[in-house]
């Protein structure tokens, strides 16, 4: 699999679009003093769901050799073979033989998740179409509402830790529509079939491993450990190794709950972006205008400068405010080239990307966040006209620049960094204003070469 596609909510090898999923179905141990009131302690209501349909049958979208239908079929004819091979791994970890036989025996591959694994919206949807689903009046309503109902949670777990509450209910509302479509799959079956099946078998081995620690350990109850297709579970969609290394029991009742327990939902979220280096009192980042005499080749992940330099560069904020910290380091991001928004990005905005490492995801993160603190829309327009490339033509566009020498990683039909770069590298070759983007008129120019 090519690079575009890869990460995960904490060490995710591939990003688990857990948002986009849930929005268009309707992803240590106690810290100082809580506040004991109900909206404190209280606990989640049940998520309504839907039954999965069965497999398609087909091949997977990658183009992977472990993903094309008889390599599914072949492999899912040999999964318990595959289960019982991993009891040595599990023994090692301190699982018990009964927990291990209990929870495996009858376990049967979900082979639908097959047909998930190579859709992953983050990456086939447009920046605006993913933002227009996600931060919605609704949601922003709903957002409010709860940090109003739990305020006494948020107080403690701001207090904790230092992470902005606006991010926590952002993330919340993000994953799972504040809890109410937090997935129906069973976590164990989900982390059991990518164990053993499919292109990212050495990744998830772990995760089932971790989820039958969970199980040995009892913070989650089993009928309650569900959620996505790739084995994300909870109100903020934890994946069971970020669960065993962030996971915290705010409220004390000896269970790092992270699915019926509000404190522990947010204290464990909140520990999550903490320890990867959220920076207290600072925001995510800035929309801002963009000149078209830029030098687009400085719109870089790798090329971060002070805000100061990029104003000496023409760059301006979109609302026409002073930036209040002028020397604080930031990328230059620009979704839509030269035709829409940029966004000058903080710290706090790659802490966001460490936590679901998909650009759109970390935007629409950092702008619910804002519109739930009471902020506007975006001031400037996207350029809603141009045409959105069909996962087949953004697997021909890459193929196409790799093809003329430029590096994408293995073509996945997933466009991310690498395949920007190569983007704008190629325009930059061939007199056109190198800014990124892919659109149906750079793969014309590719076609025609």
């Amino acid at each position: 699999m090519g690079e575009d596609g890869n990460g995960m909510h904490k060490a995710r090898p591939i990003v688990i679009a857990v948002g986009l999923v849930a929005a268009t179905c309707g992803i240590a141990f106690g810290q100082g003093a809580q506040d004991r009131s109900p909206a404190t302690t209280g606990t989640l209501p049940p998520a309504t769901s839907q039954p999965a349909p069965p497999w398609s049958g087909e091949s997977g979208a990658s183009g992977h050799p472990l993903m094309t239908a008889d390599a599914i079929r072949t492999a899912a004819t040999h999964f318990h073979t595959c289960i019982d091979k991993l009891w040595q791994a599990a023994a090692r970890r301190g699982i018990s033989r009964s927990v291990f036989h209990n929870y495996t025996a009858s376990l049967t591959p979900d082979l639908r998740i097959m047909d998930l694994l190579d859709n992953q919206p983050e990456f086939t949807k447009s920046f605006w179409d993913y933002l227009d689903i996600l931060v919605t009046n609704d949601r922003i309503e709903q957002g409010r509402a709860l940090l109003e109902k739990y305020r006494g949670a948020f107080d403690s777990v701001e207090r904790a830790f230092g992470v902005d509450r606006h991010i926590l209910a952002a993330i919340w509302g993000v994953e799972t529509n504040y809890g109410t479509l937090i997935g129906e799959r069973s976590v164990l079956r989900s982390t059991a079939t990518l164990a053993c099946i499919g292109r990212r078998q050495d990744y998830f081995r772990e995760e089932f491993l971790s989820t039958l620690e969970i199980l040995q350990r009892g913070d989650v109850r089993p009928d309650r450990l569900v959620g996505s297709w790739a084995g994300a579970f909870g109100p903020t969609q934890f994946m069971p190794t970020a669960f065993k290394k962030y996971a915290v029991d705010f409220d004390r009742d000896g269970h790092r709950d992270v699915v019926d327990s509000v404190p522990d939902v947010l204290a464990s979220t909140a520990n999550n972006l903490k320890k990867d280096g959220w920076a207290t009192g600072n925001t995510w980042g800035y929309e801002v205008v963009v000149p078209t005499t830029f030098n687009f080749l400085l719109a870089d992940h790798s090329r971060p400068m002070s805000l100061r330099e990029w104003e000496r560069q023409g760059i301006r904020r979109a609302n026409g405010q002073p930036f209040p910290r002028p020397d604080e380091q930031a990328f230059l991001l620009v979704p839509a080239g030269v035709q829409g928004p940029g966004f000058l990005m903080l710290n706090n905005f790659s802490v966001i990307m460490k936590y679901n490492p998909a650009e759109a995801y970390a935007l629409a993160i950092g702008h619910l966040a804002d519109r739930l603190r009471g902020g506007g829309p975006f001031v400037q327009d996207w350029p809603r006209y141009e045409r959105v490339l069909s996962r087949t033509e953004r697997l021909e566009l890459q193929q196409l620049l790799a093809r003329h020498g430029y590096d994408v990683g293995e073509p996945d039909g997933l466009l991310g960094l690498r395949t920007r770069t190569a983007i704008r590298d190629f325009q930059a070759k061939n007199g056109r204003i190198p800014d990124g983007f892919a659109s149906a008129g750079v793969l014309d120019q590719l076609r025609a070469r």
